[in-house]
C-alpha cells in the first residue's frame, strides 16, 4: 500500500515532488511521464487526473496489460480514440458522467444537510450515495438496452441523461 505519512511529509511539509516517494519507500516505483505508458499488469484502470489523460495508443495496450474495466474518476479523462479502444477490446467502460457522479451527488446531499441545519451520519449519507449510484447504473443500463446498445454504458449514460433533461424541459412547457 501507499504510506500516507510519507506522502504528506513530501507534499505538505517539504512541498516536494511525488517522485521522492520512490527514494524513501522500498518496493515503490516512480515512472516518469504518464503511468499509462508504463509496462505494468493491472485489472482496473482508474483515470482520475485530467481531461484526455489516456489516448488511443495507450488504451490499445490495456488488454495486454490485463485490464478488464476502466472507471473514470475525472471529467473526460479518456479521449474518443481511447474509448473506441476499450470497446474494441471488450473492456468494461464506466464513463465519467456516470462513474464520477458520486462526488456531485454527495455535494448535493451536503447542501441539503446544510439547508436543514442538520448533520447526517456517515452511514446515512453512504446509504443514500449507494442508492443514487445504483439508480445511475440501472438508468444507464436500461437506456442502452432499450435503444439496442445493451452493455454500452457510455451510450446508456448519454441517453439517460438526455432523456432526463428532455423530460424536464417538456414538463416545464419548453
Amino acid at each position: 500500500g501507499i504510506d500516507v505519512r510519507v506522502v504528506k511529509q513530501i507534499k505538505e511539509v517539504e512541498r516536494g515532488r511525488i517522485k521522492a516517494y520512490a527514494d524513501r519507500v522500498a518496493d515503490s516505483h516512480y515512472y516518469e511521464g504518464s503511468v499509462w505508458d508504463a509496462d505494468l499488469q493491472y485489472d482496473l484502470a482508474l483515470p482520475c487526473a485530467t481531461q484526455n489523460e489516456i489516448d488511443g495508443t495507450q488504451a490499445a495496450r490495456f488488454k495486454a496489460a490485463g485490464v478488464i474495466a476502466v472507471a473514470e474518476g475525472a471529467n473526460m479523462p479518456s479521449d474518443p480514440e481511447a474509448i473506441t479502444a476499450y470497446t474494441d477490446a471488450g473492456i468494461l467502460y464506466g464513463p465519467a458522467k456516470a462513474a464520477n457522479a458520486g462526488g456531485v451527488a454527495v455535494s448535493a446531499l451536503e447542501m441539503s444537510q446544510n439547508s436543514r441545519r442538520l448533520s447526517d451520519s456517515f452511514e446515512k449519507v453512504d446509504g443514500q450515495l449507494h442508492d443514487i449510484m445504483q439508480h445511475i447504473f440501472k438508468a444507464s443500463a436500461d437506456a442502452a438496452a432499450e435503444y439496442g446498445m445493451a452493455g454500452d454504458y457510455e451510450a446508456g449514460a448519454n441517453i439517460a441523461g438526455f432523456l432526463k433533461v428532455a423530460d424536464a424541459m417538456y414538463y416545464q412547457g419548453m
